[in-house]
């Protein structure tokens, strides 16, 4: 689906990772972690045509970026605010494949119905975006994706902010995406969901990257190696990890 080779990634006049080699299959997972200022947002950023590639090469199978490109951002980059309802932003996740005119018609309100039951929030679609907590918001921002129907998904943080059970629930929307086909990228901080879910990891740091399995690429020596923890902490949180992988193990 998508190929990089020897991939760089900046913005302005900053070159903020080079090298970057990685692919993402139809009906994969790929994780992407970092410390803060690695490069994750400005390679997602990347992907989606805003930056140009500062070298390298960043191939689709088909030849050009399919359309669209399903996109849910952090929420910090969500003016709740403006005014606009749950059922109506939406909504306007169908502009891109409807037109504007159609995605403004029932077709669009039935699709976008069909979402928000999804997420367990068509009960409340007429609220306005300024009542709800951050879960019930990026619930809506999923439905929202849902009714984008695309074949790439790029999710930049999606479970920051919520809680574990929404965490869970929309995982399983992720899930679903994957078992559908479609090739999902997911901007993640939580190793222990990477471990859990996702194949293959690109891990960014130090102005470059690792990729390959996750279990081979989030070990501690590379966690440490690329900056995003010191060594104490990462022996201490793999061990952490591995006893839960243990302990699931000795439950099935």
């Amino acid at each position: 689906m998508l190929h990089a080779t020897d991939l760089a990634v900046g913005y302005r006049a900053e070159t903020v990772a080079r090298d970057l080699t990685f692919d993402v299959q139809p009906g994969e997972i790929l994780a992407v972690i970092g410390h803060n200022g690695s490069g994750k947002s400005t390679l997602v950023k990347t992907i989606l045509g805003i930056e140009t590639p500062r070298a390298g090469a960043l191939a689709w199978t088909q030849g050009r970026a399919p359309q669209p490109i399903g996109y849910l951002g952090q929420l910090t980059e969500f003016d709740r605010r403006f005014p606009m309802r749950i059922c109506d932003l939406v909504e306007t996740g169908g502009w891109s494949k409807l037109g504007f005119f159609d995605a403004a018609g029932t077709r669009a309100r039935v699709r976008a119905s069909e979402a928000l039951d999804r997420v367990g929030l068509n009960d409340i679609a007429t609220l306005p975006l300024h009542k709800l907590s951050a879960g019930q918001l990026q619930r809506a921002l999923f439905a929202r994706t849902m009714v984008q129907d695309a074949q790439v998904i790029i999710l930049d943080e999606p479970f920051a902010a919520v809680d574990q059970n929404t965490e869970a629930d929309l995982m399983q929307h992720v899930l679903t995406w994957v078992g559908e086909g479609r090739s999902v990228i997911m901007v993640l901080h939580n190793l222990s969901a990477v471990l859990h879910h996702c194949e293959r990891t690109l891990l960014l740091g130090r102005g470059s990257g690792r990729f390959g399995p996750s279990r081979a690429v989030l070990n501690a020596g590379a966690l440490v190696e690329m900056g995003y923890l010191a060594a104490d902490q990462a022996r201490w949180l793999m061990g952490s990890l591995d006893g839960s992988a243990e302990d699931g193990r000795d439950d099935a």
